[in-house]
C-alpha cells in the first residue's frame, strides 16, 4: 500500500524523518536527561521507539496514558505531570507494577494521592504559566504536608509553556533562565533529586539552570508552529486528504476541524494557501489546477490535539506504508 490507497483524512508519519528526530534528541539529551512527553503522540508504538533510543522514563498528561504505557510494558518510571483528585484513577495507577509519580500543587491533590495509595510525587511549581502549580514560596510547606501523608517527594517540576513560542532565541533563553530560577527557589525548600521542566521549544536552553530532566514531546513528530522556531527537528507528521470539490480559484479537501488541532491556527497545504477550515472541509487556493479525487498533503499547526483526533497513524518509508500504529492512549 501507499498513502494514495488510504481512506482520508489519514494521519501519516514519515519513518525516516521520525527516526532522525529521535536520534537528534537522544544525542542532545541522552537517557534520563529526557523524559519524553507522550501527550504529543498518545501512541505506545512511538513511546517504544523512544525507549529504543535510550529513554526509559516518560511524562504523561492523563491517567489513561500512564495506565496504557504501564500495561504495554513501556517505561520503568512514569510521571503524571498533571493534577487529579479522581481517587478511582489514582488507585488504578497506584496498583500498577510500574513506578508512578504524580504532580501535586495543593493539599487536596496531595491528600487524594495519599488516600489512593500513590507513593511518589513531584511538587508542581508555577514558573510563570498561569495554569497548574503552587507558588514557589509555598512549595516547601506543600512538600512537608506530602511527606507527613507518607509520600516520597522526589523533587519539583515546572513548565515554562508560555515561553515555547518566543520568537527571539536570546529572549527565550533569558526568560527561561528567570523561570528556572523560580523553580530552583522552590527546589531549595522541597528537596529531592528531580528538577523537571521544559518542552520542545526550550529543550536546549536549560544548561546551567539545575534542571535534571526535560519533558519534550512534540519533537518526535513536529508541527508548523514549532517549525518556525528553527529547531533541529523535521516535520515527520502530515495528513493525507482528498480533493472533494473544485471551485473558481479554490478547492476543498476532506481534512476539516474534526481532523485537526486548530488552537495554533490554520494548517498548511503543500502547494496551496489555506483559506479556512470547517467541520469536514478545508478550503484552499491551489497553486495550480487540481481535480476532484486528487490527494493533498496537509501539515497541522499543533501536533498534540491533531493526533488525538485519530485512531491510527500510518508509517511510511520510501513512499510505501510499512506499519499501522494505533493511537491507543487517547481518552482520560
Amino acid at each position: 500500500m501507499t498513502p494514495a490507497d488510504l481512506p482520508t483524512p489519514a494521519l501519516v508519519i514519515d519513518a525516516d524523518a521520525f527516526e532522525r528526530n529521535l536520534a537528534t534528541m537522544a544525542a542532545a539529551l541522552p537517557g534520563g536527561r529526557l523524559r519524553p512527553h507522550v501527550k504529543a503522540h498518545k501512541c505506545t508504538s512511538i513511546a517504544r521507539a523512544q525507549q529504543g533510543v535510550g529513554h526509559d522514563t516518560f511524562t504523561c498528561a492523563t491517567p489513561r496514558e500512564v495506565v496504557g504505557l504501564a500495561r504495554a510494558g513501556v517505561g520503568d518510571d512514569l510521571l503524571l505531570a498533571n493534577e487529579t483528585v479522581d481517587r478511582g484513577r489514582l488507585r488504578t495507577m497506584a496498583e500498577l507494577e510500574t513506578a508512578v509519580t504524580v504532580a501535586v500543587d495543593s493539599v487536596e491533590t496531595v491528600d487524594a494521592a495519599a488516600s489512593a495509595g500513590i507513593h511518589r510525587c513531584l511538587v508542581d511549581v508555577n514558573v510563570g504559566l498561569p495554569r497548574c502549580g503552587v507558588a514557589p514560596e509555598a512549595a516547601g510547606r506543600l512538600a512537608d504536608h506530602a511527606r507527613h501523608r507518607g509520600l516520597e517527594v522526589r523533587g519539583v517540576m515546572g513548565y515554562e509553556g508560555h515561553l515555547m513560542m518566543v520568537a527571539d532565541r536570546s529572549e527565550r533563553r533569558e526568560r527561561v533562565g528567570a523561570s528556572m530560577a523560580l523553580l530552583l527557589l522552590a527546589h531549595e525548600q522541597v528537596g529531592g533529586d528531580v528538577v523537571s521542566a521544559g518542552g520542545t521549544g526550550t529543550f536546549d536552553l536549560h544548561e546551567g539552570t539545575g534542571v535534571t530532566e526535560v519533558q519534550a514531546g512534540s519533537y518526535a513528530l513536529m508541527d508548523t508552529d514549532y517549525g518556525r522556531q528553527e529547531l533541529p527537528f523535521e516535520q515527520a507528521l502530515h495528513l493525507v486528504g482528498t480533493v472533494i470539490s473544485v471551485g473558481d480559484g479554490w478547492a476543498v479537501a476532506d481534512v476539516g476541524l474534526k481532523a485537526l488541532g486548530m488552537d495554533h491556527g490554520n494548517p498548511s497545504v503543500v502547494g496551496g494557501i489555506v483559506w479556512f477550515c470547517s467541520d469536514e472541509h478545508l478550503t484552499y487556493q491551489p497553486g495550480e489546477a487540481v481535480q476532484v479525487g486528487e490527494r493533498v498533503t496537509v501539515l497541522p499547526a499543533h501536533v498534540d490535539p491533531t493526533v488525538a483526533m485519530h485512531d491510527v497513524a500510518w508509517l511510511v518509508r520510501g513512499g510505501e506504508i510499512v506499519d499501522r500504529w494505533e493511537i491507543d492512549l487517547r481518552g482520560w
